[in-house]
C-alpha cells in the first residue's frame, strides 16, 4: 500500500515526513490555493527536496488537449520527467493522455466518478487512476464498489495502473478504499492524524509507562 499526502502546505509535509512510509505528495490547484499566491515552481522544488525520492503528483489546469499537453511539458521541463501529470478523465483529456503516455510521459488520471472513467483510464495507460470516493459518496456513487470493479478490471488485462484512491473526509474511507483494493491512497494531513491521534491510543501508551514505573521505578527502559 502507498500513502500520499495531499497537501502543499510545507510544514505538514516536513512533519509527516518523517513519521509515515511516505510514497509522495499530490497537489491541485484548489489545494494549492489554500497556501495563497505562492511561487510556483519554486515551492514544488521544495516539496521535492523534502520527499527525497517520493512521488509528486502535480494536477494541469488547461482544458483543451493541446493545453494540457503544453502544461504537462512545462511541468515536466521546470520539475523533471518522474513528475506525474494529473488529468482529469474526460474527452479531452484522455486524448491528451494517449499523446503524452505515447511520448513516456507519467500520469494521474484524476476526477474519476464512474467505472466507466476508470476502464476508459487505464485503457488509455494511465499510471495511477484517482476515484474521488468521498465526491462519490455525496453524489450517492458507491465508491467502494467503484474501486473494487476497476481493481478486477487491472487484473483482467494485466494492467499496470494502480488505484490511487483520493477525496477522503474520514478515516473509514480510507478503511473502505483499501479493503476494496486500492493500490495507493493521498489524504489531508488531517486524515492523518485522525488515525494517529486517538484519546484511547495515548491511554494505552499512558498506562503502559504508569505500570512500568510501578515496576522498576524508571521513567524509562534505557534508565535502568
Amino acid at each position: 500500500m502507498e500513502f500520499m499526502l495531499d497537501t502543499v502546505n510545507l510544514d505538514k509535509i516536513r512533519y509527516y515526513q518523517n513519521i509515515l512510509p511516505l510514497a509522495g505528495v499530490t497537489s491541485n490547484p484548489s489545494i494549492i490555493k489554500k497556501e495563497g499566491k505562492i511561487d510556483f515552481y519554486v515551492h514544488l522544488k521544495k516539496i521535492k527536496e523534502i520527499i527525497g525520492s517520493g512521488q509528486l503528483h502535480v494536477q494541469v489546469v488547461g482544458e483543451l488537449k493541446e493545453e494540457i499537453e503544453k502544461d504537462a511539458q512545462v511541468i515536466v521541463d521546470n520539475l523533471g520527467k518522474e513528475t506525474f501529470i494529473k488529468i482529469p478523465v474526460n474527452e479531452q483529456g484522455l486524448a491528451a493522455m494517449k499523446t503524452l503516455k505515447s511520448k513516456g510521459f507519467k500520469v494521474t488520471a484524476t476526477a474519476i466518478y464512474t467505472e466507466f472513467q476508470g476502464y476508459l483510464a487505464i485503457a488509455a495507460g494511465a499510471d495511477y487512476l484517482a476515484p474521488y470516493y468521498n465526491r462519490m459518496e455525496n453524489l450517492n456513487i458507491d465508491a467502494a464498489e467503484i474501486i473494487r470493479t476497476l481493481g478486477e478490471e487491472i487484473k483482467r488485462t494485466n494492467s499496470s495502473s494502480k488505484i490511487l484512491a483520493a477525496s477522503f473526509k474520514n478515516v473509514n474511507q480510507v478503511n473502505q478504499a483499501c479493503r476494496n483494493g486500492a493500490q495507493a491512497v493521498t489524504a489531508s494531513p488531517d486524515i492523518f492524524e485522525q488515525a494517529l491521534v486517538m484519546p484511547s491510543i495515548q491511554k494505552a501508551v499512558t498506562d503502559f509507562h504508569d505500570d512500568w514505573r510501578a515496576i522498576f521505578g524508571t521513567e524509562k527502559i534505557y534508565e535502568l
